[in-house]
């Protein structure tokens, strides 16, 4: 399944390229992007799988959204450094009920004759429950990378770009209770459910920046894997596998694999100044 997402990917991505290197051709044949310094700003979007069977991520979480804002320095000889920040939201979950909130799982309710009555709560396909109790999960990275633009025609701030990053990630799980059945979630005591984890993760990204004559037009595309070593860092996680004192836990593997795209907007370039001598 992975190994035929990545090949889509793939193809999506030279496909694209090619697409707007013709066009580069077509409408300014003769003009030549020169290599130059540049500052700019990058606000993104993704969606990335997980893969690894056995991290705390990865056997948690299905696929995720992602935005972000990237600072990017580019030098005249197309290395570039950057400093990211990025949220992922929109994961849903992959254990059940019991799983996650044990003994939660359950309403304790009470009828006008004072009886206590301990009823399932009835769960749907979307991680939430007929009582409005709603839970995702959430990541945010803050990292930097490192990276080099290889062009592959006269538009020389454009090519195919390579990034190495490295960051804190983190991850957690996300409940929403905005009618207050559930106190166990509420303030402080969310903390032994959330699984919150972290680590120093590393990321790579292949792809493509096209970097328009007009620069706010210019965008990039691409393919970003993570690799995250991550482990529970509460404490005490009250329910669930999990469950128990988190010191003996060990560190381990979930990775993410996606198709990510930004918007270069330029906030300063040195442009190069042509003088011709008559004689």
């Amino acid at each position: 399944m992975y190994k035929k997402i990545i090949l889509s990917i793939i193809f999506f991505c030279i496909a694209l390229s090619t697409v707007f290197s013709q066009e580069y051709f077509k409408r300014a044949p003769n003009y030549v992007d020169t290599a130059t310094f540049m500052i700019w700003a990058s606000p993104k979007f993704a969606v990335h799988m997980p893969f690894g069977k056995e991290g705390y991520l990865s056997s948690t979480f299905n696929y995720n959204y992602d935005v972000g804002l990237d600072i990017t320095i580019k030098t005249k000889s197309n290395w570039t450094v950057e400093l990211a920040f990025d949220y992922m939201f929109g994961s849903k979950i992959k254990l059940t009920p019991p799983e996650l909130l044990g003994d939660m799982a359950f309403l304790w309710e009470y009828t006008s004759s004072g009886d206590t009555i301990r009823d399932p709560a009835v769960y749907n396909g979307a991680g939430n429950n007929s009582v409005a109790l709603g839970y995702e999960g959430r990541y945010w990275v803050l990292g930097a990378s490192v990276g080099k633009i290889i062009p592959v025609s006269r538009w020389e701030n454009s090519g195919f770009w390579i990034k190495f990053s490295t960051g804190y990630f983190g991850h957690k799980i996300h409940f929403t209770d905005p009618n207050h059945y559930f106190p166990q979630i509420d303030q402080k005591y969310r903390f032994g459910y959330d699984q919150r984890s972290s680590a120093i993760a590393l990321s790579q990204f292949f792809g493509y920046l096209f970097m328009q004559k007009r620069r706010v037009l210019s965008f990039y595309v691409g393919i970003e894997t993570w690799q995250i070593f991550s482990k529970p860092d509460r404490g005490y996680i009250f329910a669930g596998n999990l469950k128990g004192s988190t010191d003996n836990l060990k560190r381990k593997f979930s990775g993410l694999v996606g198709i990510k795209i930004g918007w270069v907007l330029p906030f300063y370039e040195k442009k190069l100044v042509t003088t011709y001598y008559y004689y």
